[in-house]
């Protein structure tokens, strides 16, 4: 009678053919993911200036009869303003975690009002990635509004 062996384990052909596999599916799953990150960014800074942080400039608007100034700034919504004018009617925080947001870079949101844009309200805005005004940054004012100036 003839011996056999049993085999354990996998051949180097074997072994190969699943590391070749995998990597083609690497290939193939790596670059539609690549820049995710990057467009979550916007889309959180788009949904800050759009509705999280504005929601909350207008019920400070309608507590008080107008939006905070400039100097006030965004720290508004979460701490009552010492300086002119003093919102007598301050009824926060405005902002449900109780701090002044970081725009998804960690830098502040810009916060100008009267607005340079909206000039009946405010104008709200993150530079973006590259951090310098320029095309890439996330507005609360349309491209047809800049291109009228």
């Amino acid at each position: 009678m003839g011996s056999r062996r049993s085999q354990n384990g996998f051949t180097m052909i074997e072994i190969m053919l699943v590391v070749i596999i995998i990597g083609i599916l690497a290939a193939l799953v790596i670059p539609n993911l690549a820049g995710r990150g990057e467009q979550a960014r916007v889309v959180a800074a788009k949904a800050d200036i759009e509705a999280n942080i504005s929601a909350a400039l207008d019920l400070y608007e309608i507590d008080n009869g107008q939006y905070p100034t400039t100097e006030q700034g965004v720290r508004a919504l979460v701490t009552k303003p010492s300086s002119t004018p003093v919102p007598e009617n301050w009824n926060g925080p405005y902002l449900k975690k109780k701090k002044v947001p970081l725009d998804p870079w960690g830098k502040e949101y810009t916060y100008v009002a009267p607005g340079i844009h909206n000039t009946d309200g405010y104008d709200l805005s993150s530079y973006g990635k590259d951090q310098i005004e320029s095309y890439d940054d996330i507005v609360n004012w349309s491209d047809e509004d800049v291109s009228q100036e």
